[in-house]
């Protein structure tokens, strides 16, 4: 039997083969979830106009120093200020101008009363307050000036950043695209869920969950469904999908049984290997490129507990790499085990567990049994307890590490 590989030395491998995608120019719309490739720089300040904050009238402050609910100041309407105005009218000493929130402030004017201090008045209005000076007016450039650097790159481009690319003027940014992932999974045994089963069969979950896990890393990731173990199918459904795929995972097949088809096909094909890598779950794994432009392919175990532990500890970070963003890697913190720990000497272990902190201690215990089948521990574990390989106990109340899956408090 030939010598496990080991986890870091088959992760070195896969980082090695991929790297960022290709820069390309984007519409705004087709940016969301991308990573920023350029600064992008306020051509102008934000706002580009003095304008007011709310509906109300424009005045001059000096006007209202008597202004009380007992006595309020009454000042003649002289027009209205629509958003969008080009050309408001000026305030002069006396009067004052109905606003809406968004118009410009017009000349003269030195505050904006709110409506909720006034009567609503239209040809004349009664002001039961004395603004601050400046009240309710949005300056020239408070939230942006000409020529900030309003995102850098490397910035990962969400609604909010997106928002602000359109507020300075952009329609188009400079992007790392995400990448495409396309999930198939393997096995005769497999049939779609929602459908009935019948003896021998089970519904596939891997291919839904690779999928969904896939977009959770950042990718654009599509599920193609089953394919039975036959050469022929498997062969025909790469060569259709590698035209859209920046990375493809396919899940089972990858052992030694007379029907790992995976294995049989994959190793014939491009760079793809096959190692023994000493983890629990997830032994055997694959790794390889494919097709004339060298597409990575994952060929992941079939059991659903080792799919999502592979996923995580190789797939997941070749995927950050290639969207070009930091850190790769899940958050691993220490945490006190409530559990004695058992693992196999040379493999480390990826426990499903739970964390939290009680009493201001941060705890974990495990979740579930640890047969690679039983995706019903997975579904409610937030972390893996990461067993060193040479480790083979840990008694309880030991300090050990925890890959954090997810912040969930219950």
């Amino acid at each position: 039997m030939s010598e496990l590989k080991t986890v870091d030395a088959h992760l070195e491998d896969i980082l090695t083969a991929v790297g960022p995608l290709a820069e390309i120019d984007v519409h705004l719309l087709e940016a969301h979830g991308c990573v920023l490739a350029e600064d992008i720089r306020a051509p102008g300040p934000l706002p580009g106009f003095e304008n007011s904050a709310m509906d109300g009238y424009a005045v001059i402050r000096a006007d209202l120093e008597t202004a009380s609910a007992d006595q309020p100041v009454r000042l003649p309407v002289v027009g209205d200020i629509a958003a969008g105005a080009s050309s408001p009218p000026a305030v002069s000493p006396g009067l004052c101008v109905r606003i809406m929130t968004g118009a410009p402030v017009p000349h003269g004017a030195d505050a904006v009363v709110p409506v909720e201090h006034t009567d609503g008045g239209i040809a004349t209005v009664a002001i039961t307050r004395t603004p601050e000076p400046g009240a309710h007016i949005r300056r020239v450039g408070e939230d942006v000036a000409a020529g900030d650097v309003v995102l850098t790159a490397g910035r990962h481009l969400g609604a909010a950043q997106l928002g602000l690319v359109a507020a300075v003027g952009r329609s188009r940014v400079v992007a790392r695209p995400r990448p495409r992932v396309v999930v198939v999974s393997t096995g005769s045994e497999l049939v779609e869920p929602g459908t009935l089963t019948r003896p021998g069969q089970i519904w596939d979950s891997n291919s839904v969950l690779l999928t969904l896990a896939a977009r959770e890393a950042g990718a654009l990731a599509f599920r193609v469904g089953i394919v039975p173990d036959d050469p022929r199918q498997l062969l025909d459904i790469l060569e259709d999908q590698l035209i859209r795929a920046d990375v493809v995972v396919t899940s089972g097949g990858v052992s030694v049984g007379a029907y790992d088809v995976v294995k049989e096909v994959l190793s014939r094909l491009g760079t793809v290997r096959f190692d023994r890598v000493g983890m629990q779950p997830g032994m055997p794994q694959g790794f390889g490129t494919i097709g004339p432009d060298a597409t990575p392919i994952f060929a992941l175990p079939g059991n659903p507990v080792s799919a999502f532990v592979s996923f995580e500890v190789f797939v997941r970070p070749a995927l950050r790499a290639m969207l070009g963003v930091s850190p790769l890697h899940r958050p691993l913190v220490r945490a006190v085990t409530r559990d004695p720990l058992h693992s196999p000497l040379g493999k480390r272990q990826y426990a499903r567990a739970w964390l939290e902190n009680r009493d201001g201690v941060t705890e974990v215990r495990l979740v579930g049994g640890s047969g690679s089948h039983l995706i019903g521990s997975l579904a409610t574990a937030n972390a893996l307890i990461v067993t060193p390989a040479e480790t083979t106990s840990v008694p309880a109340g030991s300090e050990v590490d925890v890959l954090v899956l997810e912040r969930r408090s219950a």
